[in-house]
């Protein structure tokens, strides 16, 4: 059975028995239908493991859009974007300004240019040429959540670091990533979150010529909020199913040439998915 569902449920069975509730508490998150706080129940610190020479790990409690949450990862780290009209689903629709901007962050932190060694680069092309250039240093890595960029950026980035790591083996070498996450909403973005990071890991190590390894999510704040509960106790009752097989086109050498068509699933059984899912603002 699907790895991403034995941790999920773990995750979740953990803040729910023994996590701590923010009711009462002065949060900045409300409902956007009725503009009442939005409370949770959370756990600091949690590790999870992934390794993708296992499995792919994505979700079958509930059908996860891959292909949607790919999209996503060519919109920051590839199209390195912060307009929403570049982006093919409309989850950022609520954060942007009238010209689809949604200020300085994600992509926008991304593309910024800075000096590497007296030459012009940015993030992402700093940490394929480190990659292709001095594979084993300890210094690659990507980083959203630049201070200067906050006070005019639509929302502070949950997922905002990304730290690479080669290790080599008899097979070759693999690419190992740390994911850091300030917080997140457990039903709406725990399993997107995870599928997307671990499709940008395999995207980076195929242009690389390294296998996908392992790849360490840390969440600083993990929680359930309180409308999502009754939802989340549902779906620790589900079946799970065996992880889907996902794979690349393998004949994309370039980051920059990926496209959603070049990401293949199969065998993707799931449980009914969860519609119109509130989130807080």
């Amino acid at each position: 059975m699907s790895y991403a569902d034995r941790l999920f449920k773990e995750t979740c069975r953990d803040i729910l028995e023994n996590g701590t509730d923010t009711r009462g508490e002065k949060v900045r998150p409300r409902w956007e239908d009725t503009g009442e706080f939005a409370y949770t129940i959370k756990k600091f610190g949690v590790v999870n493991r992934y390794d993708l020479r296992r499995e792919f790990p994505a979700l079958t409690l509930r059908r996860i859009a891959l292909k949607s949450a790919m999209d996503e990862i060519l919109w920051i780290y590839q199209k390195k974007s912060n307009n929403i009209h570049d982006l093919n689903s409309h989850i950022w629709d609520q954060w942007a300004d009238e010209s689809g901007s949604i200020g300085t962050c994600y992509g926008d932190v991304i593309r910024r240019k800075f000096l590497y060694k007296g030459e012009e680069t940015d993030q992402m092309d700093y940490v394929l040429r480190q990659l292709r250039e001095n594979p084993y240093s300890r210094r690659i890595m990507t980083n959203m959540y630049q201070y200067e960029y906050l006070h005019s950026g639509a929302l502070d980035p949950c997922c905002y670091s990304m730290t690479y790591n080669v290790t080599k083996t008899e097979e070759g070498l693999v690419l190992n990533a740390v994911l850091n996450q300030r917080s997140q909403d457990m039903l709406a973005a725990n399993g997107w979150n995870v599928a997307q990071y671990a499709i940008l890991l395999m995207m980076v190590a195929q242009v690389n010529h390294m296998i996908p390894g392992e790849l360490v999510h840390i969440i600083a704040d993990a929680h359930i909020y309180d409308r999502h509960v009754p939802v989340i106790r549902e779906l620790l009752t589900r079946e799970e199913h065996p992880a889907p097989k996902v794979w690349l086109n393998p004949e994309v050498t370039d980051f920059y040439a990926f496209t959603t068509a070049d990401l293949h699933v199969e065998d993707y059984e799931t449980g009914e998915q969860i519609k119109n899912i509130p989130i807080a603002v």
